[in-house]
């Protein structure tokens, strides 16, 4: 089976996204006068929750902390926030960074989570964007090897990046995650203090001592309340600055 891809310039894609960011294009994202939605996820013990290769992928991306009594993990994203259309979209539908769009952008449609496959009917693109074009998957592989390349080199950057932003939320007093799976902990942080931040870290390399700061975790309801209670985690009061968003469930 062969799946095609044409971009037919609709600008969808552009609409309401929040686009997951490398540390690199935060820092360039907010140093342009852009809006960073973060988002906060953890786990307890991924060898219960996930299959072995999920397992592997989701402790590669993530810095383990502690919770309470209990072993975590955390993950965080730093994203361009989109409400309406992307700030660099233009009224003609194209993105007027073109040649230094984010890797998330270049990537598009392709799934940057390897356990997430691509499909057609979950993307904004109208349906004549999958009839014609050149071969994007063929046989169950991608063909196009740049477009892996760019894919590897955001998932790289999630491995690579993930105590520095640890580090960054520490300073920013962001500290509490919803469960993977569940959710995400969302934080809209000031962006000059996200700034101040990022150089902070960098110039007093307090990555090293990211994993060092105590988490919480957030339940939004009381049968998830006793789940993580049972295992010694430490949960948060209330949503303090911080806003809940259910994970949306793919049908």
């Amino acid at each position: 089976m062969t799946t095609r891809f044409s971009c037919t310039g609709c600008g969808k894609c552009c609409q309401d996204h929040h686009v997951p960011l490398t540390l690199g294009e935060a820092r360039q994202w907010a140093d342009d006068g852009g809006t960073l939605i973060v988002l906060v996820e953890g786990f307890l013990d991924a060898e219960r929750l996930l299959p072995p290769a999920q397992r592997d992928h989701a402790q590669r991306r993530s810095l383990a902390v502690r919770c309470g009594s209990a072993d975590a993990h955390v993950s965080v994203t730093f994203a361009a926030y989109n409400v309406g259309a992307c700030r660099n979209l233009g009224a003609d539908r194209r993105c007027a960074i073109y040649e230094t769009r984010p890797l998330v952008c270049r990537i598009y449609p392709m799934e940057i989570n390897p356990h997430i496959p691509l499909r057609a009917e979950l993307k904004d693109c109208p349906s004549e964007a999958w009839e014609e074009g050149p071969a994007l998957i063929h046989g169950g592989r991608l063909v196009d090897a740049r477009l892996a390349e760019l894919i590897e080199r955001s998932r790289q950057a999630d491995r690579d990046e993930i105590a520095e932003k640890v580090a960054i939320c520490a300073l920013l007093g962001i500290r509490t995650m919803a469960l993977k799976g569940d959710g995400f902990a969302a934080y809209l942080p000031d962006m000059r203090a996200f700034l101040q931040a990022c150089e902070q870290v960098r110039r007093d390399g307090l990555a090293a001592q990211a994993g060092q700061s105590p988490w919480l975790f957030h339940a939004p309801d009381q049968a998830l309340v006793e789940q993580l209670e049972e295992t010694g985690a430490r949960l948060a009061a209330a949503l303090e600055n911080f806003a809940y968003i259910p994970l949306r469930k793919a049908s």
